[in-house]
Protein backbone atom coordinates (compact mmCIF):
# COMPACT_ATOMS: atom_id res chain seq x y z
CA UNK A 1 0.00 0.00 0.00
CA UNK A 2 1.14 3.53 -0.44
CA UNK A 3 2.95 5.25 2.06
CA UNK A 4 0.27 8.71 1.52
CA UNK A 5 -2.78 6.12 2.08
CA UNK A 6 -1.95 5.35 4.96
CA UNK A 7 -3.42 7.26 7.94
CA UNK A 8 -1.19 8.16 11.04
CA UNK A 9 -2.12 6.70 14.26
CA UNK A 10 -2.98 9.51 16.30
CA UNK A 11 -5.05 11.91 13.63
CA UNK A 12 -7.37 9.01 13.63
CA UNK A 13 -7.23 8.51 17.21
CA UNK A 14 -8.53 12.48 17.54
CA UNK A 15 -11.38 11.53 14.85
CA UNK A 16 -12.60 8.33 16.81
CA UNK A 17 -13.03 10.39 19.85
CA UNK A 18 -14.62 13.07 17.95
CA UNK A 19 -16.99 11.04 16.45
CA UNK A 20 -18.02 9.40 19.41
CA UNK A 21 -18.02 13.25 21.73
CA UNK A 22 -20.08 14.78 19.05
CA UNK A 23 -23.39 16.03 19.68
CA UNK A 24 -26.31 15.08 17.28
CA UNK A 25 -27.03 17.79 14.86
CA UNK A 26 -31.10 17.82 13.77
CA UNK A 27 -31.54 14.88 15.47
CA UNK A 28 -35.03 13.74 15.58
CA UNK A 29 -35.04 12.06 18.76
CA UNK A 30 -33.24 15.49 20.70
CA UNK A 31 -36.75 17.21 21.83
CA UNK A 32 -37.47 13.34 23.43
CA UNK A 33 -33.91 13.32 24.99
CA UNK A 34 -33.98 16.40 26.30
CA UNK A 35 -37.34 16.59 28.31
CA UNK A 36 -36.70 12.80 29.26
CA UNK A 37 -33.31 14.07 31.01
CA UNK A 38 -34.42 17.57 32.58
CA UNK A 39 -38.25 17.37 32.43
CA UNK A 40 -40.58 20.41 30.84
CA UNK A 41 -43.36 20.13 28.01
CA UNK A 42 -43.04 17.93 24.93
CA UNK A 43 -44.79 19.38 21.81
CA UNK A 44 -45.39 17.33 18.62
CA UNK A 45 -47.14 17.61 15.19
CA UNK A 46 -49.93 15.64 14.98
CA UNK A 47 -51.25 16.74 11.72
CA UNK A 48 -50.14 18.71 8.43
CA UNK A 49 -52.56 20.06 5.86
CA UNK A 50 -50.33 21.13 2.75
CA UNK A 51 -46.99 21.48 2.78
CA UNK A 52 -44.48 21.85 5.24
CA UNK A 53 -40.62 21.81 5.92
CA UNK A 54 -40.76 19.27 8.65
CA UNK A 55 -42.35 15.34 9.15
CA UNK A 56 -45.28 14.52 10.51
CA UNK A 57 -43.80 13.60 14.50
CA UNK A 58 -41.19 16.63 14.57
CA UNK A 59 -41.35 17.59 18.34
CA UNK A 60 -40.30 20.67 20.50
CA UNK A 61 -39.18 20.57 23.82
CA UNK A 62 -39.70 23.02 26.04
CA UNK A 63 -37.56 23.00 29.33
CA UNK A 64 -38.40 24.02 32.73
CA UNK A 65 -36.03 27.21 32.05
CA UNK A 66 -37.97 28.24 29.49
CA UNK A 67 -35.30 26.72 26.83
CA UNK A 68 -36.34 24.53 23.77
CA UNK A 69 -34.71 21.87 22.02
CA UNK A 70 -35.74 21.18 18.48
CA UNK A 71 -36.83 23.21 15.47
CA UNK A 72 -39.90 23.17 14.01
CA UNK A 73 -39.78 26.63 11.89
CA UNK A 74 -38.10 29.97 12.22
CA UNK A 75 -38.42 30.70 15.58
CA UNK A 76 -41.65 32.53 16.11
CA UNK A 77 -43.40 29.20 16.01
CA UNK A 78 -41.35 27.79 18.78
CA UNK A 79 -41.67 30.95 20.59
CA UNK A 80 -45.25 30.55 20.62
CA UNK A 81 -45.50 27.24 22.00
CA UNK A 82 -42.66 28.28 24.77
CA UNK A 83 -45.38 30.83 25.97
CA UNK A 84 -48.24 28.18 25.53
CA UNK A 85 -46.21 25.41 27.07
CA UNK A 86 -45.55 27.44 30.53
CA UNK A 87 -49.81 27.96 30.77
CA UNK A 88 -50.92 26.09 33.35
CA UNK A 89 -53.19 24.29 30.85
CA UNK A 90 -53.70 20.84 30.75
CA UNK A 91 -52.36 18.66 27.18
CA UNK A 92 -54.52 19.95 24.04
CA UNK A 93 -54.12 20.57 20.36
CA UNK A 94 -53.61 24.03 19.11
CA UNK A 95 -53.71 25.25 15.23
CA UNK A 96 -51.17 27.38 13.63
CA UNK A 97 -51.30 28.30 10.22
CA UNK A 98 -54.35 28.12 8.20
CA UNK A 99 -57.04 28.12 10.16
CA UNK A 100 -55.77 29.22 13.39
CA UNK A 101 -56.83 31.67 15.59
CA UNK A 102 -52.95 32.78 16.25
CA UNK A 103 -53.03 34.99 13.27
CA UNK A 104 -49.24 36.43 13.97
CA UNK A 105 -48.20 33.08 13.03
CA UNK A 106 -47.72 32.16 9.54
CA UNK A 107 -46.98 29.00 8.06
CA UNK A 108 -45.27 28.89 4.00
CA UNK A 109 -47.64 28.64 1.34
CA UNK A 110 -51.21 28.38 2.90
CA UNK A 111 -50.61 25.34 5.08
CA UNK A 112 -51.91 24.51 8.70
CA UNK A 113 -50.66 22.31 11.20
CA UNK A 114 -51.88 20.99 14.88
CA UNK A 115 -49.43 21.06 17.75
CA UNK A 116 -50.04 18.55 19.98
CA UNK A 117 -48.69 20.41 23.66
CA UNK A 118 -48.08 18.21 26.64
CA UNK A 119 -47.04 20.04 30.04
CA UNK A 120 -46.46 16.69 31.91
CA UNK A 121 -45.73 14.03 29.41
CA UNK A 122 -45.55 10.76 30.83
CA UNK A 123 -42.22 10.21 32.83
CA UNK A 124 -42.28 6.56 32.04
CA UNK A 125 -43.04 6.63 28.67
CA UNK A 126 -40.27 8.72 27.76
CA UNK A 127 -37.97 6.86 30.10
CA UNK A 128 -39.11 3.07 28.05
CA UNK A 129 -38.62 5.45 24.60
CA UNK A 130 -34.73 6.71 25.64
CA UNK A 131 -33.65 3.21 27.05
CA UNK A 132 -35.13 1.43 23.45
CA UNK A 133 -33.11 4.14 21.05
CA UNK A 134 -30.53 3.01 24.14
CA UNK A 135 -30.08 -0.53 23.13
CA UNK A 136 -30.26 0.47 19.42
CA UNK A 137 -34.51 -0.28 18.76
CA UNK A 138 -36.84 1.22 17.15
CA UNK A 139 -38.71 3.03 19.78
CA UNK A 140 -42.32 4.21 19.78
CA UNK A 141 -44.77 7.22 22.01
CA UNK A 142 -48.37 7.56 22.23
CA UNK A 143 -49.00 11.55 21.86
CA UNK A 144 -52.40 12.72 22.52
CA UNK A 145 -55.42 10.18 21.35
CA UNK A 146 -54.46 8.10 18.20
CA UNK A 147 -50.94 9.59 17.43
CA UNK A 148 -48.19 7.42 17.97
CA UNK A 149 -44.43 9.28 17.32
CA UNK A 150 -41.88 6.74 15.78
CA UNK A 151 -38.19 7.38 16.36
CA UNK A 152 -35.38 5.01 14.65
CA UNK A 153 -32.17 4.53 16.45
CA UNK A 154 -29.11 6.86 15.85
CA UNK A 155 -27.42 6.43 12.25
CA UNK A 156 -24.50 4.27 12.74
CA UNK A 157 -21.65 4.55 10.06
CA UNK A 158 -19.00 1.90 10.10
CA UNK A 159 -16.15 3.39 8.30
CA UNK A 160 -13.86 0.03 7.08
CA UNK A 161 -10.44 1.65 5.49
CA UNK A 162 -7.19 3.38 5.27
CA UNK A 163 -6.21 7.19 4.10
CA UNK A 164 -7.50 10.31 3.58
CA UNK A 165 -10.88 9.47 2.43
CA UNK A 166 -11.17 7.80 5.74
CA UNK A 167 -10.40 10.70 7.65
CA UNK A 168 -12.52 12.88 5.59
CA UNK A 169 -15.94 10.68 5.67
CA UNK A 170 -14.97 10.45 10.06
CA UNK A 171 -14.83 14.29 10.21
CA UNK A 172 -17.90 14.70 8.01
CA UNK A 173 -19.48 12.62 9.66
CA UNK A 174 -18.75 13.22 13.12
CA UNK A 175 -19.55 16.84 12.85
CA UNK A 176 -22.95 15.89 11.11
CA UNK A 177 -23.80 14.10 14.88
CA UNK A 178 -23.40 10.66 12.95
CA UNK A 179 -22.08 7.24 15.21
CA UNK A 180 -19.01 6.73 13.78
CA UNK A 181 -16.85 3.46 13.62
CA UNK A 182 -13.66 3.47 12.27
CA UNK A 183 -12.49 0.18 11.73
CA UNK A 184 -8.50 0.87 10.12
CA UNK A 185 -5.62 -1.65 9.78
CA UNK A 186 -4.28 -2.62 13.14
CA UNK A 187 -1.58 -0.47 14.52
CA UNK A 188 -3.77 2.67 12.85
CA UNK A 189 -5.46 3.63 15.54
CA UNK A 190 -9.50 3.00 14.81
CA UNK A 191 -11.86 1.62 17.59
CA UNK A 192 -11.55 -1.59 15.67
CA UNK A 193 -8.26 -3.47 14.45
CA UNK A 194 -8.72 -4.89 10.94
CA UNK A 195 -6.50 -8.12 9.76
CA UNK A 196 -6.07 -8.99 6.42
CA UNK A 197 -8.37 -12.23 6.00
CA UNK A 198 -9.82 -11.81 9.02
CA UNK A 199 -13.33 -10.00 8.95
CA UNK A 200 -13.88 -6.85 11.42
CA UNK A 201 -15.46 -7.85 14.86
CA UNK A 202 -18.21 -5.06 15.12
CA UNK A 203 -21.99 -5.25 15.92
CA UNK A 204 -23.99 -4.55 13.20
CA UNK A 205 -27.45 -3.48 13.16
CA UNK A 206 -30.64 -2.62 10.41
CA UNK A 207 -29.75 1.15 11.04
CA UNK A 208 -25.82 0.94 10.51
CA UNK A 209 -24.05 1.58 7.12
CA UNK A 210 -21.13 0.35 6.22
CA UNK A 211 -18.32 1.97 3.95
CA UNK A 212 -15.58 0.27 2.25
CA UNK A 213 -12.54 2.56 1.64
CA UNK A 214 -9.67 0.79 0.58
CA UNK A 215 -6.54 1.49 -2.08
CA UNK A 216 -5.29 -2.30 -1.35
CA UNK A 217 -8.64 -4.27 -2.43
CA UNK A 218 -7.08 -7.50 -0.93
CA UNK A 219 -8.64 -6.20 2.29
CA UNK A 220 -12.20 -6.79 0.83
CA UNK A 221 -11.52 -10.13 0.38
CA UNK A 222 -13.34 -10.79 3.67
CA UNK A 223 -14.90 -7.61 4.84
CA UNK A 224 -16.81 -7.47 2.21
CA UNK A 225 -18.36 -10.81 2.74
CA UNK A 226 -18.94 -9.99 6.09
CA UNK A 227 -20.58 -6.80 5.57
CA UNK A 228 -22.75 -7.72 2.47
CA UNK A 229 -23.91 -11.09 4.51
CA UNK A 230 -25.17 -8.91 8.00
CA UNK A 231 -28.26 -6.32 8.31
CA UNK A 232 -26.69 -3.28 7.25
CA UNK A 233 -28.98 -1.13 5.17
CA UNK A 234 -26.27 -0.05 3.01
CA UNK A 235 -22.75 -1.39 2.00
CA UNK A 236 -20.59 0.53 -0.35
CA UNK A 237 -16.75 0.37 -1.56
CA UNK A 238 -14.82 2.22 -3.33
CA UNK A 239 -12.99 1.11 -6.57
CA UNK A 240 -12.75 1.88 -10.04
CA UNK A 241 -13.79 -0.15 -13.05
CA UNK A 242 -11.05 -2.99 -12.45
CA UNK A 243 -11.62 -3.35 -8.89
CA UNK A 244 -15.69 -4.09 -9.90
CA UNK A 245 -15.08 -6.56 -12.19
CA UNK A 246 -12.29 -8.34 -10.19
CA UNK A 247 -15.34 -8.78 -7.35
CA UNK A 248 -17.37 -10.49 -9.79
CA UNK A 249 -14.75 -13.71 -9.35
CA UNK A 250 -15.63 -13.63 -5.53
CA UNK A 251 -18.77 -12.47 -4.18
CA UNK A 252 -22.27 -14.16 -5.72
CA UNK A 253 -24.69 -12.26 -7.60
CA UNK A 254 -27.24 -11.45 -4.94
CA UNK A 255 -23.90 -9.68 -2.91
CA UNK A 256 -22.89 -8.13 -5.97
CA UNK A 257 -26.37 -6.55 -6.42
CA UNK A 258 -26.57 -5.40 -2.91
CA UNK A 259 -23.25 -3.30 -3.27
CA UNK A 260 -23.36 0.12 -3.86
CA UNK A 261 -19.86 0.37 -5.86
CA UNK A 262 -19.03 3.03 -7.05
CA UNK A 263 -20.01 4.38 -3.89
CA UNK A 264 -21.50 7.80 -2.93
CA UNK A 265 -24.30 10.22 -5.02
CA UNK A 266 -22.00 11.75 -6.86
CA UNK A 267 -20.72 10.20 -10.35
CA UNK A 268 -17.30 11.16 -10.09
CA UNK A 269 -15.84 12.37 -6.89
CA UNK A 270 -12.10 12.67 -7.55
CA UNK A 271 -10.69 14.57 -4.02
CA UNK A 272 -11.15 13.12 -0.24
CA UNK A 273 -13.74 15.95 0.34
CA UNK A 274 -15.66 15.56 -2.32
CA UNK A 275 -16.29 11.89 -1.77
CA UNK A 276 -17.07 11.65 1.79
CA UNK A 277 -19.97 14.17 0.80
CA UNK A 278 -21.06 12.23 -1.70
CA UNK A 279 -21.19 8.73 0.65
CA UNK A 280 -22.61 10.72 3.83
CA UNK A 281 -25.79 12.09 1.60
CA UNK A 282 -26.01 8.51 0.11
CA UNK A 283 -26.24 6.86 3.49
CA UNK A 284 -28.38 9.35 5.20
CA UNK A 285 -30.85 9.65 1.97
CA UNK A 286 -31.68 6.09 2.35
CA UNK A 287 -31.47 5.64 6.66
CA UNK A 288 -34.42 8.50 5.52
CA UNK A 289 -36.56 6.20 4.18
CA UNK A 290 -36.34 3.72 6.92
CA UNK A 291 -38.91 5.53 9.01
Amino acid sequence: MARSDIAQPASVRHLARMAHAADPIDDDSEALHAVARAGGALCTVVRIDGTWSRRLGAQLAVLPDGSTRGSLADGCLERALADEAAKPEPARVLRYGQGSPFLDIRLPCGSGIDVHVDPAPDRAALAAATAALARRECARLAVGDGFTRTYLPRLRLVICGSGPEVRALARLGAAQGVDIVLATPRGEGGDAALSLGQPPAIAIDRWTAIAVLFHDHEWERAILPWALAGPAFHVGAQGGRGAREARREWLDSAALARLRSPIGLFAHARTPSVLALSILAECVSEYEKLL
